[in-house]
Protein backbone atom coordinates (compact mmCIF):
# COMPACT_ATOMS: atom_id res chain seq x y z
CA UNK A 1 0.00 0.00 0.00
CA UNK A 2 2.94 2.09 0.35
CA UNK A 3 3.55 3.12 -2.90
CA UNK A 4 -0.03 3.58 -3.67
CA UNK A 5 -0.34 5.94 -1.00
CA UNK A 6 2.98 7.86 -2.35
CA UNK A 7 1.68 8.62 -6.22
CA UNK A 8 -1.32 11.39 -5.62
CA UNK A 9 1.32 13.24 -3.25
CA UNK A 10 4.14 13.08 -5.58
CA UNK A 11 1.60 14.65 -8.46
CA UNK A 12 0.98 17.35 -5.78
CA UNK A 13 4.40 18.03 -5.35
CA UNK A 14 4.80 18.36 -9.16
CA UNK A 15 1.90 20.77 -9.62
CA UNK A 16 2.90 23.00 -6.81
CA UNK A 17 4.08 25.86 -7.97
CA UNK A 18 1.74 29.02 -9.50
CA UNK A 19 -0.32 28.15 -12.49
CA UNK A 20 -2.13 31.02 -13.17
CA UNK A 21 -4.48 30.72 -16.24
CA UNK A 22 -3.58 31.70 -19.30
CA UNK A 23 0.50 31.96 -18.46
CA UNK A 24 3.33 30.13 -19.13
CA UNK A 25 3.60 28.34 -15.61
CA UNK A 26 -0.23 27.02 -16.63
CA UNK A 27 1.36 25.76 -19.76
CA UNK A 28 3.96 24.15 -18.38
CA UNK A 29 1.25 22.07 -15.35
CA UNK A 30 -0.22 21.20 -18.68
CA UNK A 31 2.84 19.53 -19.72
CA UNK A 32 3.58 17.73 -16.57
CA UNK A 33 -0.19 16.68 -16.49
CA UNK A 34 0.26 15.50 -20.07
CA UNK A 35 3.70 13.92 -19.50
CA UNK A 36 2.53 11.57 -16.98
CA UNK A 37 -0.47 10.33 -19.02
CA UNK A 38 1.78 9.36 -21.57
CA UNK A 39 4.18 7.82 -19.19
CA UNK A 40 1.41 5.71 -17.66
CA UNK A 41 0.40 4.50 -21.51
CA UNK A 42 -1.68 7.00 -22.58
CA UNK A 43 -2.98 9.64 -25.36
CA UNK A 44 -2.82 13.18 -23.95
CA UNK A 45 -4.51 15.99 -25.85
CA UNK A 46 -4.06 19.49 -25.29
CA UNK A 47 -6.83 21.50 -25.93
CA UNK A 48 -6.24 25.26 -26.13
CA UNK A 49 -8.66 28.13 -26.40
CA UNK A 50 -8.67 31.48 -25.43
CA UNK A 51 -9.46 33.76 -22.32
CA UNK A 52 -9.94 37.43 -21.54
CA UNK A 53 -6.61 38.71 -20.05
CA UNK A 54 -4.97 42.25 -19.44
CA UNK A 55 -1.41 43.73 -19.14
CA UNK A 56 -1.49 46.59 -16.52
CA UNK A 57 0.31 49.50 -16.94
CA UNK A 58 -0.29 51.73 -13.84
CA UNK A 59 -2.76 51.63 -11.20
CA UNK A 60 -2.50 54.00 -7.86
CA UNK A 61 -4.70 55.58 -5.56
CA UNK A 62 -3.95 59.18 -3.74
CA UNK A 63 -5.82 60.59 -1.46
CA UNK A 64 -5.85 64.41 -2.46
CA UNK A 65 -7.96 66.12 0.14
CA UNK A 66 -8.10 67.22 3.02
CA UNK A 67 -4.85 65.50 3.34
CA UNK A 68 -2.44 63.76 1.21
CA UNK A 69 -1.42 59.92 1.04
CA UNK A 70 -0.39 57.44 -1.15
CA UNK A 71 -3.10 54.02 -0.50
CA UNK A 72 -1.66 50.50 -1.94
CA UNK A 73 -5.10 49.31 -4.59
CA UNK A 74 -4.97 46.83 -7.27
CA UNK A 75 -6.77 47.05 -10.00
CA UNK A 76 -9.97 44.73 -11.02
CA UNK A 77 -8.80 43.94 -14.61
CA UNK A 78 -10.82 44.27 -17.77
CA UNK A 79 -12.84 47.12 -16.73
CA UNK A 80 -11.21 49.96 -18.89
CA UNK A 81 -8.96 52.66 -18.01
CA UNK A 82 -8.98 56.33 -16.15
CA UNK A 83 -7.61 58.58 -18.22
CA UNK A 84 -3.81 59.22 -18.97
CA UNK A 85 -2.37 60.34 -15.83
CA UNK A 86 -5.65 59.86 -13.34
CA UNK A 87 -8.30 61.46 -12.34
CA UNK A 88 -9.80 63.22 -9.34
CA UNK A 89 -12.92 61.91 -7.52
CA UNK A 90 -15.21 62.63 -4.57
CA UNK A 91 -14.62 59.28 -2.63
CA UNK A 92 -18.08 57.81 -1.44
CA UNK A 93 -18.65 54.96 0.92
CA UNK A 94 -21.98 52.98 -0.25
CA UNK A 95 -22.70 49.56 2.52
CA UNK A 96 -25.01 48.30 0.47
CA UNK A 97 -27.91 48.00 -2.09
CA UNK A 98 -30.64 48.76 0.11
CA UNK A 99 -32.71 51.86 -1.40
CA UNK A 100 -31.99 53.52 2.13
CA UNK A 101 -28.05 53.68 0.95
CA UNK A 102 -28.98 55.57 -2.34
CA UNK A 103 -31.24 58.20 -0.93
CA UNK A 104 -30.50 61.55 -2.62
CA UNK A 105 -27.94 59.85 -5.09
CA UNK A 106 -28.75 60.81 -8.86
CA UNK A 107 -25.07 61.24 -10.19
CA UNK A 108 -21.85 59.43 -9.64
CA UNK A 109 -19.77 60.45 -12.71
CA UNK A 110 -17.70 62.66 -10.39
CA UNK A 111 -17.81 60.01 -7.27
CA UNK A 112 -15.24 56.93 -6.72
CA UNK A 113 -17.28 54.47 -4.70
CA UNK A 114 -16.26 52.75 -1.79
CA UNK A 115 -18.08 48.95 -1.36
CA UNK A 116 -18.30 46.22 0.65
CA UNK A 117 -19.08 43.36 -1.87
CA UNK A 118 -19.42 43.39 -5.59
CA UNK A 119 -22.24 41.75 -6.64
CA UNK A 120 -24.76 42.05 -9.57
CA UNK A 121 -27.14 44.46 -7.96
CA UNK A 122 -24.39 46.74 -7.06
CA UNK A 123 -22.45 46.76 -9.94
CA UNK A 124 -25.75 47.48 -11.85
CA UNK A 125 -27.03 50.42 -9.61
CA UNK A 126 -23.35 51.71 -9.83
CA UNK A 127 -23.45 51.44 -13.83
CA UNK A 128 -26.84 53.29 -13.40
CA UNK A 129 -25.60 56.27 -11.64
CA UNK A 130 -22.61 56.51 -13.97
CA UNK A 131 -19.89 55.84 -11.17
CA UNK A 132 -16.31 57.02 -12.01
CA UNK A 133 -14.60 54.13 -10.39
CA UNK A 134 -15.75 51.30 -7.71
CA UNK A 135 -13.35 49.75 -4.47
CA UNK A 136 -13.69 47.05 -3.48
CA UNK A 137 -12.33 46.68 0.21
CA UNK A 138 -10.92 43.16 0.12
CA UNK A 139 -12.09 40.13 1.79
CA UNK A 140 -9.55 40.57 5.18
CA UNK A 141 -9.51 42.06 8.34
CA UNK A 142 -8.01 45.14 9.73
CA UNK A 143 -4.74 43.47 11.29
CA UNK A 144 -3.74 41.81 7.83
CA UNK A 145 -0.90 43.44 6.17
CA UNK A 146 1.30 43.02 2.97
CA UNK A 147 3.71 40.74 5.08
CA UNK A 148 0.92 38.67 5.99
CA UNK A 149 -1.26 38.34 3.24
CA UNK A 150 -1.53 39.25 -0.36
CA UNK A 151 -4.08 42.11 -2.06
CA UNK A 152 -4.67 40.08 -4.99
CA UNK A 153 -5.60 41.82 -8.31
CA UNK A 154 -8.48 39.60 -10.07
CA UNK A 155 -10.63 40.21 -13.40
CA UNK A 156 -13.99 41.24 -13.52
CA UNK A 157 -16.45 38.58 -14.48
CA UNK A 158 -17.88 38.58 -18.20
CA UNK A 159 -21.35 38.72 -16.81
CA UNK A 160 -20.82 41.94 -15.11
CA UNK A 161 -19.43 43.04 -18.54
CA UNK A 162 -22.77 42.95 -20.32
CA UNK A 163 -23.58 45.78 -18.06
CA UNK A 164 -20.95 47.87 -18.90
CA UNK A 165 -17.78 48.74 -17.51
CA UNK A 166 -16.79 50.55 -15.01
CA UNK A 167 -12.79 51.03 -13.29
CA UNK A 168 -12.44 48.87 -10.46
CA UNK A 169 -9.79 48.66 -7.83
CA UNK A 170 -9.67 46.70 -4.52
CA UNK A 171 -7.91 48.35 -1.55
CA UNK A 172 -7.39 46.15 2.13
CA UNK A 173 -9.62 46.49 4.76
CA UNK A 174 -7.07 48.05 7.12
CA UNK A 175 -6.68 51.10 4.85
CA UNK A 176 -10.56 51.18 3.91
CA UNK A 177 -11.08 52.35 7.48
CA UNK A 178 -8.33 54.43 7.31
CA UNK A 179 -10.03 56.08 4.23
CA UNK A 180 -13.28 56.52 6.56
CA UNK A 181 -11.95 57.50 9.99
CA UNK A 182 -9.53 60.41 8.54
CA UNK A 183 -12.56 61.33 6.22
CA UNK A 184 -10.73 61.19 3.19
CA UNK A 185 -13.08 63.06 0.82
CA UNK A 186 -11.03 63.16 -2.56
CA UNK A 187 -9.02 60.47 -4.38
CA UNK A 188 -6.91 60.44 -7.39
CA UNK A 189 -7.00 57.06 -9.20
CA UNK A 190 -5.10 55.83 -12.17
CA UNK A 191 -5.34 52.75 -13.94
CA UNK A 192 -4.04 51.95 -17.39
CA UNK A 193 -4.09 48.87 -18.59
CA UNK A 194 -4.04 46.59 -22.27
CA UNK A 195 -6.86 44.41 -22.81
CA UNK A 196 -6.20 41.33 -25.09
CA UNK A 197 -6.26 37.19 -25.12
CA UNK A 198 -4.12 34.73 -23.51
CA UNK A 199 -4.30 30.76 -24.39
CA UNK A 200 -5.36 28.65 -21.89
CA UNK A 201 -5.64 24.91 -21.81
CA UNK A 202 -7.01 21.39 -20.75
CA UNK A 203 -5.25 18.29 -21.12
CA UNK A 204 -7.46 15.31 -21.95
CA UNK A 205 -7.41 12.24 -22.13
CA UNK A 206 -9.77 9.24 -22.66
CA UNK A 207 -10.21 5.84 -21.72
CA UNK A 208 -12.36 3.86 -24.21
CA UNK A 209 -15.77 1.91 -22.70
CA UNK A 210 -15.30 -1.98 -23.15
CA UNK A 211 -19.35 -3.42 -23.23
CA UNK A 212 -21.14 0.67 -23.78
CA UNK A 213 -18.50 2.88 -25.68
CA UNK A 214 -21.06 4.99 -26.37
CA UNK A 215 -21.86 6.01 -22.85
CA UNK A 216 -19.48 8.18 -21.91
CA UNK A 217 -18.53 9.65 -17.53
CA UNK A 218 -16.49 12.91 -17.92
CA UNK A 219 -13.81 12.87 -14.49
CA UNK A 220 -12.82 16.30 -14.00
CA UNK A 221 -10.23 18.74 -12.06
CA UNK A 222 -9.07 22.27 -12.65
CA UNK A 223 -4.94 22.12 -12.60
CA UNK A 224 -4.55 26.11 -12.46
CA UNK A 225 -4.11 28.35 -9.28
CA UNK A 226 -4.72 31.85 -8.28
CA UNK A 227 -1.90 34.31 -9.18
CA UNK A 228 -0.51 34.01 -5.64
CA UNK A 229 0.64 30.32 -3.29
CA UNK A 230 1.36 27.19 -4.89
CA UNK A 231 -2.31 26.10 -5.04
CA UNK A 232 -1.44 22.94 -3.64
CA UNK A 233 -4.66 22.28 -2.06
CA UNK A 234 -6.35 23.82 -4.88
CA UNK A 235 -6.18 22.34 -7.08
CA UNK A 236 -2.57 20.00 -7.16
CA UNK A 237 -4.92 17.32 -4.60
CA UNK A 238 -7.54 17.07 -7.03
CA UNK A 239 -5.78 16.80 -10.57
CA UNK A 240 -3.53 13.98 -8.61
CA UNK A 241 -6.27 12.55 -7.40
CA UNK A 242 -7.95 12.11 -10.78
CA UNK A 243 -4.48 11.17 -12.38
CA UNK A 244 -4.71 8.04 -9.67
CA UNK A 245 -8.10 7.18 -10.57
CA UNK A 246 -6.91 7.52 -14.77
CA UNK A 247 -3.97 5.09 -13.45
CA UNK A 248 -6.23 2.57 -12.11
CA UNK A 249 -8.47 2.49 -14.66
CA UNK A 250 -5.86 2.00 -17.66
CA UNK A 251 -4.99 -1.37 -15.76
CA UNK A 252 -9.11 -1.97 -15.29
CA UNK A 253 -10.74 -1.13 -18.51
CA UNK A 254 -14.25 0.54 -17.40
CA UNK A 255 -17.13 -0.87 -19.41
CA UNK A 256 -18.38 2.74 -19.94
CA UNK A 257 -16.28 5.32 -21.95
CA UNK A 258 -14.03 7.72 -19.41
CA UNK A 259 -13.11 11.48 -20.55
CA UNK A 260 -10.67 12.92 -18.34
CA UNK A 261 -10.58 16.35 -18.44
CA UNK A 262 -8.02 18.61 -16.59
CA UNK A 263 -9.30 22.36 -16.86
CA UNK A 264 -7.36 25.28 -17.09
CA UNK A 265 -8.33 28.65 -15.93
CA UNK A 266 -11.29 27.34 -13.57
CA UNK A 267 -9.90 30.80 -11.54
CA UNK A 268 -10.97 32.97 -13.59
CA UNK A 269 -14.14 31.45 -14.64
CA UNK A 270 -14.42 28.06 -15.40
CA UNK A 271 -13.27 28.40 -18.99
CA UNK A 272 -11.94 25.16 -19.37
CA UNK A 273 -14.94 23.28 -19.05
CA UNK A 274 -17.23 25.63 -20.60
CA UNK A 275 -14.80 25.73 -23.39
CA UNK A 276 -14.36 21.63 -23.83
CA UNK A 277 -18.18 21.62 -23.92
CA UNK A 278 -17.73 24.34 -26.59
CA UNK A 279 -15.99 22.32 -28.51
CA UNK A 280 -17.27 18.85 -27.37
CA UNK A 281 -20.98 19.70 -28.58
CA UNK A 282 -21.25 16.40 -30.52
CA UNK A 283 -20.18 14.74 -27.61
CA UNK A 284 -22.64 15.79 -24.94
CA UNK A 285 -25.97 13.77 -25.78
CA UNK A 286 -23.08 10.63 -25.26
CA UNK A 287 -21.88 11.85 -21.72
CA UNK A 288 -24.45 10.64 -18.91
CA UNK A 289 -22.78 11.91 -15.48
CA UNK A 290 -19.63 13.94 -14.07
CA UNK A 291 -17.20 13.15 -11.13
CA UNK A 292 -15.79 16.53 -10.24
CA UNK A 293 -12.38 17.28 -7.85
CA UNK A 294 -11.36 19.91 -6.71
CA UNK A 295 -9.70 20.14 -2.92
CA UNK A 296 -8.89 16.57 -1.68
CA UNK A 297 -6.22 15.42 0.88
CA UNK A 298 -5.64 17.78 4.00
CA UNK A 299 -4.77 16.15 6.70
CA UNK A 300 -7.29 17.68 9.60
CA UNK A 301 -10.36 18.29 7.83
CA UNK A 302 -13.45 16.49 7.04
CA UNK A 303 -14.94 14.47 3.10
CA UNK A 304 -17.16 16.19 1.34
CA UNK A 305 -19.61 15.27 -1.51
CA UNK A 306 -21.38 17.66 -2.96
CA UNK A 307 -24.73 16.42 -5.81
CA UNK A 308 -25.62 18.75 -8.36
CA UNK A 309 -28.91 16.67 -9.12
CA UNK A 310 -31.72 15.40 -7.54
CA UNK A 311 -32.51 13.63 -3.75
CA UNK A 312 -32.10 10.24 -5.92
CA UNK A 313 -28.57 10.84 -6.93
CA UNK A 314 -28.21 12.15 -3.07
CA UNK A 315 -29.27 9.03 -1.57
CA UNK A 316 -27.33 7.33 -4.07
CA UNK A 317 -23.97 9.08 -2.65
CA UNK A 318 -24.76 8.42 0.72
CA UNK A 319 -25.54 4.44 -0.47
CA UNK A 320 -21.90 4.41 -1.60
CA UNK A 321 -20.24 6.30 1.18
CA UNK A 322 -22.31 4.15 3.82
CA UNK A 323 -21.07 0.53 1.62
CA UNK A 324 -17.45 1.82 1.51
CA UNK A 325 -17.22 3.39 5.08
CA UNK A 326 -16.55 6.34 3.94
CA UNK A 327 -17.46 9.08 6.49
CA UNK A 328 -18.64 11.95 4.77
CA UNK A 329 -21.87 14.65 4.37
CA UNK A 330 -23.71 14.74 0.95
CA UNK A 331 -24.83 18.30 -0.04
CA UNK A 332 -27.37 18.60 -2.63
CA UNK A 333 -26.28 21.95 -4.33
CA UNK A 334 -24.19 23.66 -7.39
CA UNK A 335 -21.06 22.77 -6.93
CA UNK A 336 -19.08 25.98 -7.97
CA UNK A 337 -16.43 24.26 -9.97
CA UNK A 338 -15.91 22.82 -13.31
CA UNK A 339 -19.01 20.43 -13.05
CA UNK A 340 -21.25 23.61 -12.87
CA UNK A 341 -21.13 23.88 -16.96
CA UNK A 342 -22.11 19.89 -17.46
CA UNK A 343 -24.99 20.46 -14.83
CA UNK A 344 -25.93 23.40 -17.18
CA UNK A 345 -26.13 21.01 -19.75
CA UNK A 346 -28.08 18.68 -17.85
CA UNK A 347 -25.32 16.43 -17.15
CA UNK A 348 -25.94 15.26 -13.31
CA UNK A 349 -22.44 15.48 -11.15
CA UNK A 350 -20.91 14.28 -7.71
CA UNK A 351 -17.96 16.46 -6.33
CA UNK A 352 -15.91 14.37 -4.17
CA UNK A 353 -13.30 16.38 -1.96
CA UNK A 354 -12.25 17.65 1.64
CA UNK A 355 -12.41 20.07 3.64
CA UNK A 356 -10.97 21.91 6.35
CA UNK A 357 -9.88 24.60 8.62
CA UNK A 358 -6.49 24.19 8.99
CA UNK A 359 -6.08 25.69 5.46
CA UNK A 360 -6.70 28.26 3.43
CA UNK A 361 -7.26 28.61 -0.66
CA UNK A 362 -6.68 31.85 -2.60
CA UNK A 363 -4.26 33.22 -0.93
CA UNK A 364 -0.59 32.65 -0.43
CA UNK A 365 -0.95 30.01 2.59
CA UNK A 366 -2.16 27.67 0.18
CA UNK A 367 1.22 25.39 0.28
CA UNK A 368 2.33 21.54 0.36
CA UNK A 369 2.28 21.39 4.23
CA UNK A 370 -1.16 20.59 5.14
CA UNK A 371 -1.93 17.66 2.69
CA UNK A 372 -1.47 14.13 3.54
CA UNK A 373 -0.75 11.39 1.45
CA UNK A 374 -2.54 9.06 3.54
CA UNK A 375 -6.02 11.35 3.23
CA UNK A 376 -5.31 11.68 -0.92
CA UNK A 377 -5.01 7.30 -0.95
CA UNK A 378 -8.02 7.69 1.23
CA UNK A 379 -10.02 10.32 -1.33
CA UNK A 380 -8.52 8.40 -4.35
CA UNK A 381 -9.78 4.89 -3.12
CA UNK A 382 -13.44 5.68 -2.47
CA UNK A 383 -13.53 7.80 -5.97
CA UNK A 384 -12.60 4.71 -7.33
CA UNK A 385 -14.72 2.30 -5.73
CA UNK A 386 -17.52 4.62 -6.80
CA UNK A 387 -16.64 5.68 -10.39
CA UNK A 388 -16.51 1.91 -10.39
CA UNK A 389 -19.69 1.00 -9.00
CA UNK A 390 -21.20 3.26 -11.50
CA UNK A 391 -19.19 3.49 -14.52
CA UNK A 392 -19.45 -0.78 -14.47
CA UNK A 393 -23.21 -0.85 -13.91
CA UNK A 394 -25.13 -3.36 -15.90
CA UNK A 395 -27.62 0.37 -16.34
CA UNK A 396 -26.88 3.35 -15.41
CA UNK A 397 -28.13 4.21 -11.83
CA UNK A 398 -29.14 7.71 -12.09
CA UNK A 399 -31.02 9.38 -15.11
CA UNK A 400 -29.24 12.24 -16.94
CA UNK A 401 -31.02 14.40 -15.48
CA UNK A 402 -31.41 18.14 -13.47
CA UNK A 403 -34.48 18.27 -11.91
CA UNK A 404 -36.64 21.48 -12.39
CA UNK A 405 -35.63 22.76 -8.20
CA UNK A 406 -31.95 22.09 -9.48
CA UNK A 407 -32.67 23.79 -12.85
CA UNK A 408 -33.69 26.97 -11.17
CA UNK A 409 -30.52 26.88 -8.98
CA UNK A 410 -27.79 26.51 -11.85
CA UNK A 411 -29.71 29.05 -14.16
CA UNK A 412 -29.68 31.38 -10.99
CA UNK A 413 -25.74 30.24 -10.27
CA UNK A 414 -24.88 31.65 -14.15
CA UNK A 415 -27.01 34.88 -13.57
CA UNK A 416 -29.39 33.27 -16.57
CA UNK A 417 -32.34 35.43 -15.23
CA UNK A 418 -30.36 38.98 -14.33
CA UNK A 419 -28.63 38.25 -18.03
CA UNK A 420 -31.66 38.26 -19.11
CA UNK A 421 -33.72 40.69 -17.72
CA UNK A 422 -30.66 43.10 -18.48
CA UNK A 423 -31.62 42.76 -21.95
CA UNK A 424 -35.29 43.08 -21.82
CA UNK A 425 -34.64 46.71 -19.89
Amino acid sequence: MGSKKTYQYSIVEKLSFNRYGGTEDEARAAKIIADEVKRLGGEPEIMEFEIPAYELHSCSLKVTAPYEKNVEVVPYGLTGNLPEGGAEFKLRYIEDTSPQSFVGITDLSDTAVLINELNWDMYRRLYELKAGAFILIANDKWYNSDETTDLIPREIREEYLEIGKIPGFSVRSSDAIGLMRNKAEKVRLELRETEGIATSRDVLAVIPGTEFPEESVVITAHFDSVLVGTGSWDNATGSATIMYIYRHFLANPPKRTMRFIWCGSEEQGLYGSINYIKQHRDLLPEIKFCFNFDMCGTLLGANRITVTGGEELKNYAEQLAMEYGYPTVVNLRVHSSDSAPFADEGIPSMGIGRGTKSSEIHTRNDLLYPISSEKLYENGEFAVFAISRFINSAVLPVKREIPESMKKEVDKYFWKDKLSQLKKD
